[in-house]
Order: structure tokens, then sequence, then C-alpha cells
């Protein structure tokens, strides 16, 4: 069965749900408002013709009590069903190439200094983030992204492979984290309680427990002797010591309860996240040992409670009885407690947690495209790519590439007209690229690729607040990418119309220089020109360059493109066609 067919089916289902809850839904309704009716009926009769008992009020009001949790649990399961619903329709719009505007786009990940994110439509609409992440917590998102951002090592990817290709097979679990994690993206907050779990205690005295414990005792037995024997001076003294211990100890108490309020948001959702990955039946190493990490629900659980019984000091009740026994007193020790206890934990608790959804939302990617292979990671410098396409393009518009790099041929220079395919294939292979450094599959044939860092100047504007023209943006980047080849990866570096901005002699010294210094630093990469002048840079270069180049045809006055990588330089250009075309006399 294929993805689509899988999808189809499943949605098929979870709509007949919905349309089930809808049902009683309206029915449950109908009862509500019968039972009203007839209470207000029987109201009626009683109190103002005395034609019944008041007593039989009791009856609508007994049969409409228990009604009122049975439908909020009706509407729960109903809301449910519908983010299922959504959860296929996105997965149906992804394979049919229409998802772009569906998603989350990242753009509060976005750093426009980055060497190539911008470049190679990482964030933003139709972006490769939107098309991958299913993450539900913005811990996951921020995981994703910076995979994204930074390559991994060798190992590290490979972990992730073979979590990946497990992970694929877990359609119910993927659709489970979407539904139940929709209510965490804006209301669990995991670096506000990272942060609060791993501050210093405020309340840690083992001492000040005891003694806030007995104080508490001692009220409890002098209000019972107070009640009981009638003697209410122990109770009166009692009640003193209190009221000064408390007085105290009411600074950092408040600090407590304060702190806890800001930090945990919706824990019960957590610990259900944290729980169903718990449950999973994984068996590769890496998700087992993000499996024994996550044991944590129960905890988390724990803490959620403790945050309840915070919250039921406005109860009357509560506000009545609660100071003399020291009770906000006893729950800011007990959260102390906790946090001595886990806190050092909860960091690793939230990143397991992050990390599992950044796999998952890969591992959605692979499932969706059972074609795409994994890439080979290879120890020498090498980028082998056969057929590549780029991901964000529809597949039926997408015309796939092959591109070879090593150490002895180590530069493409892309030559041919405007609009001929060139940027495209630059982008193409930077962003497999990245998908091969995150530990995601690739579009294409196949890729045997080394770890590389990756440096791109293809969308280089001007800054009219920061005051640098494009000429003088792109020489920035330039210099952040030959920076780069002092890392530990190879670069591979993507340049578009390199140093366009300047007159065709300086163009060419100073490409021919900057590209020099780069292959002499190991880099590997390509650059891309329509002006023939700087083809001559592979000439310069050999055998460490090679010209290859795009073309077009001019059938009845239309210019036509095939969009395929052909070796050489190009042999025309399609400027003044097209002009012409769009009605300029030249």
């Amino acid at each position: 069965m294929t993805p689509g067919t899988e999808y189809e089916a499943r949605l098929t289902g979870r709509r007949g749900r919905v349309a089930a809850q809808d049902r009683l839904h309206v029915q449950l309704g109908n009862i509500r408002l019968l039972l009203g009716v007839s209470a207000a009926v029987i109201a009626y009769s009683a109190f103002v013709h005395h034609a019944l008992n008041p007593l039989w009020l009791f009856a609508p009001v007994a049969a409409f009590l228990p009604i009122l949790p049975i439908h909020s649990r009706v509407l729960r399961k109903r809301t449910m069903a519908a983010r299922a619903v959504l959860f296929y329709e996105h997965g149906l719009a992804r394979i049919a190439d229409k998802w772009a505007g569906t998603g989350e786009q990242g753009l509060r990940l976005r750093d426009p200094l980055h060497p190539y994110a911008d470049d190679l439509d990482l964030f933003g609409h139709g972006s490769l983030f939107e098309l991958l992440s299913e993450a539900r917590t913005r811990g996951g998102e921020d995981a994703l992204a910076g995979w994204l951002l930074h390559p991994a090592d060798p190992e590290t990817i490979r972990r992730r492979q073979q979590s990946v290709a497990e992970l694929k097979q877990y359609l119910d679990l993927r659709e489970s984290l979407f539904v139940l994690g929709e209510d965490a993206r804006d209301t669990v907050h995991t670096s506000h309680l990272a942060a609060w779990a791993g501050s210093s205690p405020i309340l840690d005295s083992n001492l000040l427990w005891s003694a806030a414990a007995l104080l508490s005792l001692n009220v409890a037995v002098s209000a019972f002797a107070a009640w009981y024997l009638d003697f209410q001076r122990p109770l009166l003294f009692a009640l003193l010591a209190v009221a000064l211990f408390g007085y105290w100890l009411r600074k950092r108490v408040l600090a407590v309860i304060t702190t806890l309020d800001e930090a945990v948001h919706d824990l019960s959702l957590l610990s259900s996240l944290l729980e169903l990955v718990e449950k999973q039946p994984f068996e590769s190493p890496h998700l087992l040992e993000l499996r024994r990490r996550l044991t944590a629900s129960q905890a988390i659980r724990r803490l959620h409670h403790l945050a309840e019984l915070v919250d039921s000091r406005d109860n009357p009740l509560i506000r009545v009885a609660g100071p003399p026994l020291l009770y906000g007193t006893h729950l800011a020790f007990a959260v102390e407690r906790w946090r001595a206890a886990y806190g050092p934990q909860v960091g690793a608790w939230l990143e397991a947690l992050s990390e599992f959804e950044a796999l998952l939302s890969l591992a959605g990617y692979a499932a969706e495209h059972p074609s795409d292979p994994f890439p080979e990671i290879v120890p020498e410098k090498l980028i082998d790519g056969a057929e590549l396409g780029h991901p964000l393009l529809p597949a039926d518009k997408c015309v796939r590439n092959s591109v070879h790099l090593d150490a002895n041929l180590a530069l493409l220079c892309v030559s041919g007209s405007n609009m001929s395919g060139k940027s495209t294939y630059l982008r193409t292979i930077g962003i497999n690229a990245v998908l091969a450094m995150a530990g995601a599959p690739i579009r294409g044939k196949h890729l045997r690729i080394c770890p590389v860092a990756t440096g791109a100047a293809i969308r280089i504007t001007d800054s009219l607040q920061g005051g640098a023209s494009r000429f003088y943006a792109e020489l920035k980047r330039l210099r952040q990418v030959l920076d780069l080849a002092a890392g530990e990866y190879p670069v591979l570096f993507l340049l578009d119309e390199l140093l366009s901005g300047t007159n065709s002699h300086d163009r060419k010294i100073g490409a021919e220089g900057v590209l020099r210094e780069l292959l002499d630093r190991g880099a590997l990469g390509l650059i891309t020109t329509h002006d023939l002048a700087l083809t001559a840079i592979a000439e310069a270069l050999q055998p460490r360059a090679a010209n290859v180049h795009f073309e077009d045809t001019l059938e009845n006055g239309q210019l036509h493109f095939d969009y395929r990588l052909r070796p050489g330089v190009v042999q025309k250009s399609n400027a003044l066609e097209l002009m012409r075309s769009i009605g300029l006399d030249v």
C-alpha cells in the first residue's frame, strides 16, 4: 500500500469518527435542552401553581449532572478526530506537492546572517522546514532547525538514519503525537520548565521543613484539644507560633510558588507526550536510548499534581484552613524536594523529547517519499550524486541532474543563459547536502557525500538599513565562506553569478583569486555565470575545475529550456530574445 493510499483510507475513517461524535454532540445537546425545559416546567408547576412537589426538581437535575462530563468527553473526542483529519490532509497535501502554506514555517528560527539558510529556502513559505516539520513543541522545532542549520558528524548522521528508517513505520505514533501535541505548541514552554528546574533552590533546609511539620501538627493537636477539652490557650500559642514562622518564610514561600506558576503550563499534556513515547517497542539502539532517557512521565505527573495543589489555595475552604496549617509552606517544600530530586534531569528529558520530535519529522518525510534514499556518508572528499532533484519542487516539474566533485575535480563553472536552471541546480545540490548532513533521505537516485560545511551566495541582497550594497554583502558572505573552510569539514561552496556587482576586468581577477584560495583550502563547489569571460577561470584552474552548462532553444519566437546539464561552455545567450519577447525594441 502506498503512503497516499493508506492516508486516504485513514482519512475516511477519521472523518467517520468526526461525524459520529457530531451526532452524539447533537443528541446530548438535545437531551440537555429537554432536561432544562423539564426543570423549568416542574419549577413553574411547583412554585407558581403549586401543582407539584418541589422535590421533583431533583429528577432532571440528577439526570443533567452526569451528562456534563459525558458531553465534555464527546467534544474532546471530536476535537481529537478533527485533528487526525488535519494530520492526514496535510500528509496528502505533501504527497501531492500542494503543501506550501499549510504548515509551520519556522520564521522565528530564521537567521539572515547564516551562510546558507536564506539561500536554500530553509525557513518561510514553501520552505524545507515547512515540508519536514511535524514537531508539536517549540523544543522539537528548535532541534529540527538546528539539524538543518548545522552539519552533524558522520556517526550522528548514521544514527539518525537508522532511527528514521525504523520510525517511518510508526504511523500511529506520528498521528498520536500530532493529535495530542497540538495543544502543546502554544502552552508547553519547555525552555521555561528547564530553566526553572535547573535554577538554585530557594527552600532547601530539612530543619525548616521539620519545623513546619511540627508546627502544623501542634496546631492540629491544639485545635482538637480546644474542641474536645474546651482548652483554648495551647491553640492560641500554636497559632501565634505558626503566624510568626509563616511570616518569616513568607517571601521565600511566595518565590517558590510564583516561579513554579511561571514555569509550568499544561504539565499533564507534557506527561502524556512522554508517556506516549515510553510505551513504544523500539529496536534501534538510539531509539531505545531515547526511550530510556524519556521515562519521566510519572515524575512530570507528580509535578503537575503539586501545581494543581498550589492552584487550590484559591479555594475558599483552603483560604480559611490553609494558613493555620501552613498549607502553602508545605507545598513550597514539596516543590523544592521535587526540584532537588528531578531538576538536574529535566533538561535531559526535554532534550530527548525534542530530539525524538525532530527524528519523527524526518521519519514522516521518509515515509511519504519512499523512493528517496538515504545518502552514503564517506570518509574521502567526495560529492557524487546521481539524478538529484529539488525536494521543494513538484515532482512533475522537477528536472534531475547529477554532480561529481572530488579532490581531483573540485570546481564546476556552470554557464548558461537567463532562466536556464543554473541557480536551481546550485540550490538542488545545496539542499540535498543539508538533508544528508541532518540524517534525512535525499531527493535523487543516490548520493555519496563526505561531511561538509555548506556556504552559499545565491540570494544576496543589499541592505538599506545596514547601508550595504549587494556587492558588499556578497563580499562579506565570501569572507564567511572562506572562514568556514578553516573548519573541521570541507566546505561545499555554491556561488551564483559570482561578483556580478563589479566590472568585468575586476570580476574575473577577483573571482579567480577567491576560487583559487577556496580550492587551496580543500573546498568543493560550484559557481554560475552568464558572463562567458568567467568560464576561462575553469581553464586557468585545470585540472581541479571544469566547465558545464545549461542551454536553451528558440522556436517560433518562444524560448524553451530543458534544464539538462551538459559538459563545456554555453555557446549562446538569450538576453536579447528575452527583451524582444516582452516587447522591447532591441
